[in-house]
């Protein structure tokens, strides 16, 4: 590491994770003891294969995985469980009082929300000003979450970003009061020997096999590999993963529109409500098109990558999943539809639906677009500046003041879908 040095950011960077978030809300709200009441959060009203957005710390006690549908809870658990329907309202407001208690201790511009229950914040130019550790400060700051909105958290702490995410994911359960620092030292002993490597931030399910093929099992595996092959391989990602594995970043929180921590991807996940067959999901399919574009265009991009998938119901299990590149970035709907019409329809083998999937990533900026020969250009600009105009009305006046007529069709969940928040009731 030590050719790395001069790459080496030296910054106060704290990560804040809420545990169980949205249980640990409705656990506050109901005067409950977290360690001693089961409690997931799901909606009961979509049957057995809902998904439950959070678990007790008691039923993890259990052994009941954080992430499963009602279905997995074991039955001698489910009759004294208390199945809390999701608010996301109450859960978003909650993350307001945490942030209202972020700035009392460092600005807005060393603050970075990354999502509803996380956030990191840049405590550098602090220390001097408060008179105290990064840890005292640290301390300090999760007193006054605990005492008042009585969240529990996991803290992260690091001379970087992403340090500090690391620290907070792998080491902070670990330690008793679930604070965990890394410091660059800490690398090879703390960092390297994780495995698999979706376990660290930035890599995924898909990443993970093609490394693993490369023979990359661990992250000191990756670190030990040549960057030029990973390079070579996988483009800036691969030299992105090199220097990530080695503890090197240099995204600061006060660039935040320039941090690559932002989506790279847009995307919907649907659990139906019920069973469906392939005539019926057609509504949902082009639902879901039409929202995950109008993503694209309130935020001036346009995709390469299609990747649409669905999955069976519980009975049978298993699905179907594809991706889909373009030569030419796009934005438009019907394109984006007909894409994942012809994957459902090559791939599709007739069992009962009950999840859908659609993300558009490869994003590039929308201002130029070079029309190719093949396209109808009039037409292309047409849609768009009618789903514009649909837009600015959904926008003005809510997602449910303009539909596609299917809108109404008894297979159609959009009108229900765009009173949630987040895709979950407010």
């Amino acid at each position: 590491m030590e050719d790395l040095q001069h790459l080496q950011v030296h910054r106060n960077i704290i990560c804040i994770d809420f545990k169980f978030f949205y249980a640990s809300v409705e656990y506050v709200l109901r005067g409950l003891d977290p360690f001693t009441t089961p409690l997931v959060v799901a909606d009961r009203s979509r049957g057995k294969d809902a998904l439950c957005l959070a678990v007790s710390p008691y039923l993890k006690s259990m052994e009941v995985p954080g992430r499963i549908r009602i279905f997995d809870i074991p039955d001698n658990l489910k009759e004294g469980t208390i199945y809390a329907m999701s608010r996301m309202k109450t859960y978003m407001e909650y993350t307001m009082k945490v942030i209202e208690i972020y700035l009392i201790f460092v600005s807005e511009d060393d603050l970075y929300v990354y999502s509803i229950d996380e956030a990191f914040l840049d405590l550098t130019g602090y220390l001097k000003l408060y008179n105290k550790t990064e840890l005292q400060l640290t301390k300090e700051i999760i007193k006054k979450i605990t005492d008042e909105p009585h969240l529990p958290v996991s803290v992260g702490i690091g001379p970087n970003i992403l340090m500090a995410k690391l620290s907070m994911d792998i080491d902070s359960k670990k330690q008793k009061d679930s604070i965990a620092k890394w410091s660059y030292k800490d690398i090879p002993d703390r960092l390297w020997p994780v495995e698999p490597l979706s376990k660290m931030w930035g890599i995924g399910p898909r990443m993970e096999i093609n490394l693993n093929k490369l023979g990359i099992w661990s992250i000191g595996d990756l670190a030990a590999y040549n960057v030029d092959a990973l390079q070579d391989r996988f483009g800036v990602m691969g030299q992105q993963l090199w220097y990530h594995a080695h503890g090197i970043d240099n995204a600061l929180i006060q660039d935040k529109g320039k941090l690559r921590y932002q989506n790279k991807s847009y995307g919907m996940s649907q659990v139906l409500f019920h069973d469906y067959n392939g005539e019926e999901v057609l509504t949902i399919i082009q639902e879901m098109v039409d929202e995950v574009s109008r993503r694209l265009r309130l935020n001036k991009k346009r995709c390469r990558v299609i990747h649409f998938g669905i999955g069976y119901n519980a009975d049978i299990g298993g699905g179907l999943h594809q991706q889909i590149t373009f030569d030419q970035p796009t934005s438009s709907v019907d394109q984006i539809f007909e894409t994942c019409l012809n994957i459902f329809k090559n791939k599709y083998d007739g069992f009962p639906i009950r999840t859908v999937e659609v993300s558009l990533g490869g994003l590039t900026e929308s201002t130029t677009y070079q029309y190719s020969i093949f396209e109808d250009a009039e037409s292309i600009d047409r849609e768009y500046n009618l789903m514009s105009a649909m837009d600015e009305i959904k926008e003005k006046f809510g997602k449910n003041a303009v539909n596609r007529a299917t809108a109404l069709n008894k297979e159609s969940t959009i009108i229900k879908h765009n009173t949630f928040i987040g895709r979950h009731k407010a």
